[in-house]
């Protein structure tokens, strides 16, 4: 997919900035594309539903926030101003000013514009395999959504064409609840026209939208519903757990079975700089998250810059004999040790501990600007994440449809290598489970806000911090119509 994506989103980004004034149209040079007949061939669609999915790589922000904003790690840097947004996130300092925010925010919608312009266009022409398209549109733009609901809350929603300047003037937040809706009866119109495997990596399937769809059933306390979704995936028999999970992360072992889906980054493409983060065809993240090595043979790892540390919290989670532990955090000193000849620089905050599922890697074939470039995967929903779902969708489902200890042992069985260190499924054991299992994979801020477990987060502000505030900027663009949110 990445050989096209470059050049293709340079074209909409091209042609969705273009008006249809009469005037400009008549000096257009022959030929031109615009964008109100871009529309003629499967191709173009073809080529616009990759733009859509272009937007997917600019997540890495909202990954490496969900971490840094919870209680699993501190922001770290090089000092306690470097990327003042993450550091104001991680304090809970964060006011509507924060450029990050505001990264998310545009970014999420223009994924959003994207897939709206295919949508806006979409009765132009008939074609094979035309269904299955818009079904893959509407499952990106619900991931969108979804990931601004998450930060947000309320947003406008923003469903039939691109929104011109007048239009965003004169349309408010839309309640949550609202929005949610859509998405389910996007998410329920999307499925039968999705098949179960792509023959690209990275395409939506039909697990995928059946994962998002009980996502967001479970974000809404729909219980029963969210059980329903999950089991659409286990009773399909298309994934397995990856049986050794020091491997699920590593940069020769993507899309593999335990994906269910799975962010796309190059890291040999035309890509990002320090000066254009939305040229993103790398994993931003992942460079950020390294150890500052200096010198010695630190292979199989490369240097970074220091963000994103766990804390010895996390470390404290893990059993003996729980191999999750030493594939989800590097301890550098005992690295270290055992080189000699390794030396690294202390990052601020540091805790002697780095995120070793997206640590940069030596033998990633990157260029210019490597550390904003790697082609680690980001693994958006994995199988491990979508039985811990479960089962704690059908331990508070009024009408549960399948067993959470079978769910929850399914997980310790793998993290342990036996059966002799299973636990009773209750609700705080298979939420303590869920946050050993997916540690600095971007989802502990959020699991955290949607179940009540946010005392631990220093300096979170019930009432305030169970979301972020709309950017300032955004709400005067829009006339200063929408509401901030509570606390901002």
């Amino acid at each position: 997919m990445y050989n096209k994506i470059t050049k293709i989103a340079a074209t909409l980004l091209i042609i969705m900035s273009i008006q249809s004034c009469d005037d400009y149209l008549e000096i257009l040079p022959p030929g031109q594309e615009n964008s109100e007949n871009f529309f003629n061939t499967p191709d173009n669609y073809q080529d616009a539903l990759i733009g859509v999915y272009d937007l997917l790589s600019t997540t890495y922000l909202n990954n490496i926030l969900g971490e840094i904003a919870s209680d699993n790690s501190l922001c770290g840097g090089e000092n306690p101003t470097d990327v003042l947004d993450w550091q104001q996130i991680d304090d809970m300092i964060h006011t509507p000013d924060n450029g990050a925010l505001r990264n998310v925010f545009q970014w999420m919608y223009a994924g959003i514009s994207r897939a709206n312009y295919i949508v806006e266009f979409q009765d132009n022409l008939n074609f094979d395999g035309k269904d299955q398209l818009l079904a893959e549109n509407l499952f990106l733009r619900s991931y969108f959504y979804f990931e601004l609901v998450k930060f947000f809350g309320d947003v406008p929603l923003y469903t039939d064409r691109r929104i011109t300047i007048d239009e965003t003037q004169s349309i408010d937040r839309t309640p949550k609840a609202d929005v949610y809706t859509r998405l389910e009866v996007d998410l329920m119109n999307a499925i039968p026209d999705l098949p179960w495997t792509q023959t690209q990596n990275g395409r939506a399937t039909k697990g995928a939208a059946w994962a998002l769809l009980g996502k967001i059933y479970l974000y809404q306390e729909k219980y029963t519903l969210a059980a329903e979704a999950f089991n659409e995936i286990i009773n399909s028999g298309q994934y397995q757990l990856v049986q050794d999970f020091n491997t699920i992360f590593l940069n020769n072992n993507e899309n593999n079975s335990e994906s269910v889906f799975e962010v796309q980054y190059s890291g040999t493409q035309e890509g990002a700089s320090f000066g254009c983060f939305q040229c993103v065809e790398g994993n931003v993240a992942v460079g950020f998250m390294g150890p500052r090595f200096q010198g010695g043979n630190f292979s199989p790892y490369a240097s970074g810059f220091s963000f994103n540390v766990p804390v010895q919290d996390v470390v404290d989670l893990y059993q003996a004999g729980d191999t999750r532990l030493t594939a989800t955090v590097l301890d550098i000193d005992a690295f270290v040790a055992a080189r000699p000849d390794v030396t690294f620089t202390l990052g601020s905050e540091h805790t002697g501990y780095f995120n070793l599922k997206y640590i940069p890697y030596a033998n990633d074939n990157v260029i210019q600007d490597a550390n904003i470039n790697r082609s680690n995967n980001y693994r958006a929903i994995r199988y491990a994440d979508v039985l811990l779902m479960a089962a704690e969708a059908n331990l508070l489902a009024p009408a549960p449809v399948a067993n959470p200890q079978t769910l929850l042992d399914a997980i310790r069985d793998r993290a342990f290598g036996n059966t002799n260190n299973r636990i009773p499924a209750t609700l705080e054991n298979v939420l303590a489970e869920r946050r050993r299992e997916l540690v600095g994979e971007g989802h502990r801020f959020f699991d955290q806000v949607r179940t009540g477990q946010t005392s631990t987060i220093p300096g979170f502000t019930s009432g305030k911090n169970e979301v972020f505030p709309i950017p300032r900027i955004e709400i005067e663009l829009a006339g200063n119509r929408w509401p901030q949110n509570a606390g901002y």
